[in-house]
């Protein structure tokens, strides 16, 4: 059956059937069909050929556009076939997606780079190379470890020390004086207090 005599509309009773196109045909412009006054005949080709030759691309470029007529009614048809069925975008994109995951993981490359995945984290290399990773975390981790417990005995040996000791006293002096007793945790007197506890107000 020749597509340029099919009927496209979809919902009518004489869908897929032969209609006569031959009247609304004949008005259709073609884009590629020009007469012989715009483009004169390329060297070595007759008049006949040529003609025969526009008939046939007018031919072509019919069935080219009635099937982008065609294509383009079977395309409305199936997204509304697909409304009524509740099919949304998302849902085709998120099937696709899937699908193309399935795909993906059958494919020969990717079950090729599995196997060698594989192969490569049951090599000996690569079991030598995280047991040596291995030690070096645990010698890191030994070694931070070390420098911890040093770091805490030096402050603590200069906590000791006489310079540190002298420090302490001075800045416990130095409290006494901007503080006074009161700093030491003697109780402070309430403000209602008529006996003053201080010799010497600051103001």
């Amino acid at each position: 059956m020749d597509p340029a005599s099919q009927d496209i509309n979809l919902n009518s009773p004489n869908k897929g059937l032969s209609v006569d196109h031959a009247d609304s045909q004949s008005d259709m412009v073609v884009e590629g069909a020009v007469g012989n006054s715009v483009n004169p005949l390329p060297p070595g080709l007759t008049e006949e050929e040529a003609e025969e030759l526009r008939t046939e691309l007018t031919k072509v470029e019919e069935e080219i556009n009635t099937l982008r007529q065609v294509l383009s009614a079977k395309e409305r048809h199936a997204t509304e076939l697909k409304r009524k069925l509740g099919l949304s975008p998302l849902n085709e994109l998120k099937q696709n997606l899937s699908k193309s995951w399935q795909d993906v993981q059958t494919s020969n490359a990717y079950l090729s780079a599995s196997a060698t995945l594989d192969d490569i984290t049951h090599s000996e290399a690569y079991k030598k190379t995280q047991e040596t990773l291995s030690q070096a975390g645990q010698k890191t981790s030994a070694a931070l470890s070390t420098v911890g417990t040093a770091i805490s005995r030096r402050l603590g040996d200069m906590r000791n020390s006489a310079t540190f000791k002298s420090f302490e006293d001075k800045m416990g002096n130095l409290k006494y004086k901007v503080v006074g007793p009161r700093g030491n945790g003697d109780a402070v007197g309430s403000p209602t207090d008529t006996t003053p506890t201080q010799e010497n107000p600051p103001f």
